[in-house]
Formats: C-alpha cells, sequence, structure tokens
C-alpha cells in the first residue's frame, strides 16, 4: 500500500511499528503477495469460503452481503508492521493491502499511525 511508505515518510518513522486500521464493518487489512496471480487467487478463495448466496441470515444490502461480515473473522480490521530505518520490514513479495468484497460501499476510510520505538 503505497500510502502506507508515503505516511511513514510524512511522519518522518525511524524505528517503530505502524499501526493500520479500517473502520468498517466487512472490510480488513491483510498482508499478502499481490500480482502474479495471487490476488486473484486471494478472491478466488473468499468466494469460496464466503459465497455471496442467501445462506446468510444477515440480508441487508446486496445479495450475499452477510458474507461480508463473516470477512473479519479471515481479515482482521488492522495490523501492525514493524518498521525499520523508515521503512515497512516486509517480506520481498508482501504487500499490505485492504480486502473489501463489498460492493454496497465503495467509499473506505483507512488510519495510519506510528509509534516510534
Amino acid at each position: 500500500m503505497e500510502a502506507c511508505a508515503a505516511f511513514l515518510r510524512e511522519v518522518a518513522a525511524a524505528d517503530g511499528l505502524l499501526n493500520v486500521f479500517v473502520p468498517h464493518a466487512t472490510a480488513g487489512i491483510v498482508v499478502v503477495e499481490l500480482g502474479a496471480g495471487s490476488d486473484v487467487d486471494l478472491l478466488d478463495a473468499l468466494e469460496r469460503l464466503l459465497p455471496r448466496d442467501d445462506r446468510w441470515r444477515h440480508r441487508h444490502g446486496s445479495p450475499g452481503h452477510g458474507a461480508d461480515h463473516v470477512l473479519p473473522l479471515l481479515a482482521a480490521p488492522s495490523l501492525t508492521v514493524p518498521v525499520v530505518d523508515g521503512r515497512m520490514a516486509l517480506g520481498t513479495w508482501q504487500s499490505i493491502a485492504l480486502l473489501d468484497p463489498n460492493a454496497d460501499n465503495p467509499r473506505r476510510t483507512v488510519h495510519l499511525s506510528f509509534m516510534a520505538g
């Protein structure tokens, strides 16, 4: 997530912890490989685990919207990443991504904070 790297530059981060939080009931933050088909594999897996059909008791919104409310069991609304010398200490292929299959709400807010240490 380029926004995370830009935020760390903006606050002149050195060593510490970056916290990423999305205050929405149907979205999560994940560390995942993006590209090379991995992102499509992730979405396919979510569709198998949380099909958008009428099995869900939570029924307002688009068909299958109840599945969106189960997503936080798999993808938490926040995560913390170590920061070393102002850069996120992620693996070579790891990226921070917003996971949000809820098409009913196209606008999302992501809160970023940094704790030096």
